[in-house]
């Protein structure tokens, strides 16, 4: 049974065509990986499921539930939230405010969010940073924001667009076990990845797209080696 079901999904552009026809479902507490070159469709994907962009054909579900086009505060009230490839903080605000606008997606009280705020902080290791401003956090700092942001939306399913993007190696390793940590948790989680080292050690299943289409599904080492994946991404010196 199928906690997110993308069904036959197709978004255009006026004349291109960034997901075409794409399917794949995702099970409760599963972490699959979503991998393909740039332009391969991959945030396009993402902004459908969380309902920033209205596919032009296909079906979504949560639980069995369609959520297609819906906008994207019902979609994530309703269990999907989401980071995003290029971090969007509130910067003029605290991090705690930050993150009780997450928070306040679930309830109204301010006390409240503001307590769910510090626990989401505590974590993912921002607790020291409750009072500084965002915009003077780290680029490794802010993706945990945006992470503790997502969290504080209690989402049945998690939506994470290269939490290791743009960050120095020696952040990464903290990240990928938080990450992992989520999923331990029982988080469905949904991942983009550029990182195949990241993707191969994390996700259960990979989905993997090239020109808006999914050229493959399946366990990590298969879809590695899988010659279409090969040719569009990751070329023979990653198989050798």
């Amino acid at each position: 049974m199928s906690l997110l079901s993308v069904s036959g999904v197709t978004k255009r552009f006026g004349g291109v065509t960034a997901n075409k026809g794409i399917s794949f479902e995702v099970a409760p507490g599963e972490l699959v990986g979503i991998i393909g070159p740039n332009g391969a469709g991959k945030s396009t994907l993402f902004e459908c499921v969380s309902g920033f962009y209205r596919p032009d054909e296909g079906e979504i579900h949560l639980d069995g539930e369609r959520v297609t086009g819906l906008s994207p505060d019902v979609i994530c009230r309703k269990g999907i939230a989401r980071t995003f490839q290029k971090l969007r903080p509130f910067s003029g605000m605290t991090v705690l405010e930050n993150v009780m606008v997450g928070a306040l997606t679930r309830t109204k009280d301010v006390k409240h969010a503001r307590e769910q705020a510090s626990e989401w902080l505590s974590r993912v290791g921002l607790s020291e940073k409750a009072d500084s401003h965002a915009r003077t956090l780290s680029t490794g700092q802010r993706k945990r924001l945006e992470l503790a942001r997502a969290l504080a939306t209690e989402p049945r399913v998690l939506l994470l667009d290269e939490v290791t993007g743009g960050v120095d190696q020696r952040t990464i390793p903290g990240l990928v076990q938080l990450v992992k940590d989520l999923h331990a948790r029982g988080l469905t989680l949904l991942v983009i990845e550029h990182n195949m080292r990241v993707i191969t050690a994390i996700a259960q299943r990979i989905v993997a797209l090239y020109m808006g289409e999914v050229i493959a599904d399946g366990a990590p080492e298969a879809v590695a080696r899988d010659p279409k994946v090969v040719e569009a991404y990751l070329g023979q010196a990653y198989v050798k």
